[in-house]
């Protein structure tokens, strides 16, 4: 699988990551031999990223990866995690949690070091706090050796142009800005190559929008953008073509971004992405689904505090 370069960091990342949300019960309970499965088609399919959270199943996605992960050589995979948030309305930005909650995370995984580690949706909280408290806490576990890199995760473009203009970070994870819908991530690129910021793309399929499968019931798309999609999804399915393969195909494309994070509870998926990442990108289709998404093109949704947003 192609890799490419994160920012300044000196590693590399294959273009396709796998996203252990799933493993946290994200859309449907997944069991320990489905979860080890996954992550073992993953790593022998070249995905050998994988990012989760303690937010993700309340710790349960770290818990699975620490069992897959346990008879893995070290150097064979890369692995990010999150902090300070812990469940749907529970978020602990302190210094005093970052060291616990990295502590915790290294447990759960069964390693000594975190790759990257980021802060977790910070447009609930005052971004005030993850700059002046946050952010140093994560450095100084850097210093200790605990973790390589640091960074933040979200959804809303602000939230990131704030952090940006007063801290430093190595990497940045967003997810749902750079699919077939919605580019507003490109907004975001310039300031990040100035300043070497390693970019992870998550979500090409725009939590099941961008697929035939049914939307969860705590998705934020209006009714407009539930619609076009379906109508894009309808499109490529009389084409004979799945939107997920070609909202897939896409997301991997940008040169920029150097991997797209997607997470399933299905080795069969996973194996499905691989195989399309190799076949045919068709342009030609691409137009004609962009035609009927063009009405809802970037339109998004308010996530967090109105302020961060």
């Amino acid at each position: 699988m192609e890799r490419r370069a994160l920012g300044r960091t000196g590693i590399t990342l294959p273009v396709l990551s796998f996203g252990a949300s799933s493993l946290g019960h994200a859309f449907r309970p997944v069991g320990l031999e489905d979860a080890l499965r996954c992550v073992r088609t993953a790593l022998d399919l070249g995905m050998n990223h994988i990012d989760t959270s303690p937010f993700y199943g309340r710790g349960i996605s770290e818990v699975l990866l620490g069992i897959a992960l346990r008879d893995v050589p070290r150097d064979a995979y890369t692995i990010s995690t999150k902090l300070g948030r812990y469940d749907v309305d529970r978020f602990d930005f302190s210094a005093r949690r970052v060291a616990e909650s990295i502590d915790v995370s290294l447990f759960r995984l069964g390693v000594d070091r975190l790759d990257l580690v980021f802060c977790h949706d910070i447009e609930f909280v005052e971004i005030a706090q993850v700059v002046e408290e946050t952010l140093p806490a994560l450095r100084k576990a850097q210093q200790q050796g605990k973790v390589r890199f640091v960074g933040v995760a979200g959804y809303p473009m602000k939230m990131f142009r704030t952090v940006l203009e007063q801290a430093s970070v190595d990497v940045i994870l967003s997810y749902g800005h750079y699919t077939l819908q919605n580019r507003r991530l490109l907004g975001l690129l310039p300031a990040l190559q100035e300043r070497g910021i390693g970019v992870l793309n998550a979500a090409p399929f725009a939590q099941r929008l961008l697929t035939q499968s049914p939307l969860p019931d705590w998705h934020e798309a209006s009714p407009a953008l539930r619609a076009a999609c379906r109508r894009a999804a309808d499109h490529c399915r009389d084409r004979g073509v799945d939107i997920a393969k070609l909202a897939l195909q896409f997301a991997v494309r940008h040169p920029a971004l150097t991997t797209c994070v997607v997470g399933s509870g299905s080795p069969d998926n996973i194996r499905a992405w691989a195989r399309w990442l190799e076949e045919p990108y068709d342009a030609g289709l691409v137009a004609e689904v962009e035609a009927i998404l063009q009405p809802v093109m970037d339109e998004s949704w308010t996530y967090g505090r109105p302020e961060n947003n």
